[in-house]
């Protein structure tokens, strides 16, 4: 083996190791409380503030826990923002209060490069916490798309939220992977967010798609957005793929018991076939029935004896909380039937 071989192997080597460490995520930790306090009033400083703000600001940090969490530095660097700027001063407030349902401010300002990163990265994750707590969480995810945690005070918030996010409209792969990393620190993690955690990645990896499961998730989804007023084409898509989920998994159970009723009627059958040169004798009129079984979007019309049969079946084979879910969407079939021409 000459020198100039073995060079070549450890070059190869060592790239391919830089890179998987590239592919894995950075690992996270929480800056240190003294460091916080040191950034954030050096962006006070650059600021300008009359001397009340700045005893404000001594006042609100020196009342800090001797060994706070991120979450208490979050809010505290947050408020100090508050002091300074107007913009971030409306934010802070808005996130002491309830949500009243109407439009969200996206707070484009927090992405305007000439606002400072301190700021800016941390008020996204102080306001996406908030909306997260609202149950609005397309809007949660959007002020913390981009935002890793090296760039936060409180970069376990940021990614409990992400997956929390992620959780509740059922993503189950992004769910997973913020999870994923909120858990590989989880010694850094508040008691509540790794528990919590573990529950949703436990959760997220059973989930699968068009399962019952994975419909009744989406189903509350739906719930929710129409509760916050958030009726419009995207809640009409969701329920649109709620339908044609159903759809499917409604055939897929029809077909199962039609190929169990010819089973059944192939075991009644005479085990002494009747001779070809003897007629068999009927008194049936020799008519079809015509029967309704569902419209050109699926199976959801079922006659009343067939849609029993499959809701028996739904009953065997899954728990009972799902049969709510079929019974939601034969009454919403009804309904669509009633109001057609």
């Amino acid at each position: 083996m000459n020198a100039r071989w073995m060079t070549a192997a450890l070059v190869a080597l060592l790239s391919g190791l830089s890179v998987r460490a590239a592919e894995e995520p950075a690992p996270w930790a929480p800056p240190p409380a003294e460091a916080v306090r040191k950034d954030v009033f050096a962006w006070l400083a650059g600021q300008k503030p009359e001397a009340a703000v700045r005893a404000s600001a001594e006042k609100l940090w020196a009342s800090l826990p001797q060994r706070p969490q991120a979450t208490e530095l979050l809010s505290r660097a947050a408020e100090t923002f508050s002091l300074a700027d107007p913009r971030a001063k409306k934010l802070v407030e808005r996130c002491w209060k309830p949500y009243v349902p109407g439009p969200v401010d996206k707070e484009e300002w927090l992405r305007d490069p000439k606002t400072p990163p301190l700021a800016a990265k941390n008020l996204r994750l102080y306001y996406a916490r908030w909306l997260a707590q609202q149950s609005l969480f397309d809007e949660a995810l959007e002020q913390l798309a981009g935002l890793e945690p090296g760039d936060v005070i409180d970069p376990a918030s940021l990614l409990f939220y992400r997956a929390l996010a992620h959780y509740r409209l059922a993503d189950r792969e992004p769910g997973l992977k913020a999870a994923e990393r909120l858990l590989a620190n989880s010694q850094q993690c508040p008691r509540r967010y790794k528990a919590l955690g573990e529950l949703m990645r436990e959760d997220l990896k059973r989930l699968e798609d068009e399962t019952l499961d994975h419909i009744s998730r989406r189903m509350d989804d739906i719930r929710r957005r129409l509760a916050l007023g958030r009726g419009g084409p995207k809640v009409r898509k969701i329920e649109d793929g709620v339908v044609a989920s159903l759809d499917k998994l409604i055939k897929e159970i029809e077909d199962q018991l039609q190929e169990q009723e010819g089973a059944a009627g192939s075991s009644r059958q005479s085990s002494s076939p009747a001779p070809e040169s003897r007629p068999l004798g009927g008194k049936g009129p020799g008519e079809v029935v015509q029967r309704n079984v569902g419209s050109k979007s699926g199976w959801g019309n079922l006659p009343p004896k067939e849609r029993e049969e499959a809701m028996q079946q739904v009953g065997r084979e899954f728990p009972a909380h799902y049969r709510e879910v079929i019974e939601q969407y034969f009454r919403r079939l009804a309904a669509e039937g009633e109001k057609a021409p």
